[in-house]
């Protein structure tokens, strides 16, 4: 009974624990020149402590042997990723318990080095360095552009889209490493993104077909979220309970998202 309870209290504990990571805010026309530009890779984010890989909300990945061999004892925070439009797969094979022969297509991204000295540039530089050392084949360091002006980050953001990836980074490199949510990190996308919490069901006429999910987002507003799904899942749609992830174009006056489409269902990581 004890050794139960002791169990329970660990599962409790790492349920809560998580990683004080960077998270960039919204790009509005800031004043970005000079800052860096890189693809915004759309996987699993993947923060490395030195020892261990878990998932930004502190939950350990189950990697193959190799896949971390000669990894460094100080931190990486990077993105666990294959190509672009694969992120389904991606995210079964993270979050599996068990890992699959699908890791071999998965690469670690690398885009910071937490809590390591110096400007951006000069963190990454630590990471060059270290892997340039200990080489691993699954290892990337994501390339970092210095963007002129807004001219050219709205050229690289459309030829990232035209070639069907998710969107861009923009970031200051002269600060040093900090964490939580910054205004000298940017997300540029076409679209906006956000994710909501599945409360109700909307069927068509037949009873059985999907019409539209009723979303309660964060902040409480509840819209019903209809497009962006196919055929299979209006016969089989997600959860109630479950978190989705969908794409919007600004907001209503009532706060509600706009064009709002489907994007994929958001596993807990």
């Amino acid at each position: 009974m004890f050794k139960k309870q002791i169990c329970i209290f660990l599962v409790f504990i790492s349920s809560l624990f998580s990683f004080d990571v960077q998270k960039p805010q919204i790009y509005d026309q800031q004043d970005i020149s000079g800052w860096v530009m890189s693809e915004k890779l759309d996987g699993i984010r993947g923060y490395w402590d030195g020892k261990e890989l878990y998932t930004k909300n502190g939950n350990r990945i189950n990697t193959p042997i190799d896949f971390t061999k000669n990894f460094p004892p100080f931190a990486l925070d990077g993105e666990l990723y294959s190509f672009r439009g694969d992120f389904e797969n991606i995210q079964a094979t993270i979050l599996d318990t068990k890992p699959s022969s699908y890791w071999t297509n998965i690469t670690y991204n690398i885009f910071e080095a937490p809590n390591a000295q110096g400007d951006f540039l000069t963190r990454l530089d630590k990471v060059k360095k270290w892997f340039r050392k200990h080489p691993n084949r699954y290892v990337k360091i994501i390339e970092q552009k210095v963007c002129k002006d807004e001219e050219q980050l709205t050229l690289f953001l459309e030829k990232v889209v035209s070639l069907k990836g998710e969107g861009v980074i923009v970031k200051d490199p002269t600060l040093n490493y900090h964490t939580g949510r910054s205004p000298h990190i940017l997300k540029v996308k076409k679209a906006q993104d956000m994710e909501g919490i599945v409360i109700g069901h909307n069927y068509r006429k037949d009873g059985r077909t999907l019409k539209s999910l009723k979303i309660k987002l964060h902040n409480g507003v509840v819209f019903n979220l209809g497009g962006g799904f196919s055929d299979k899942q209006r016969l089989k749609p997600p959860q109630i309970g479950g978190k989705v992830t969908f794409k919007f174009y600004n907001f209503t006056k009532n706060g509600k998202p706009k064009f709002a489409s489907f994007l994929r269902i958001r596993e807990k990581e």
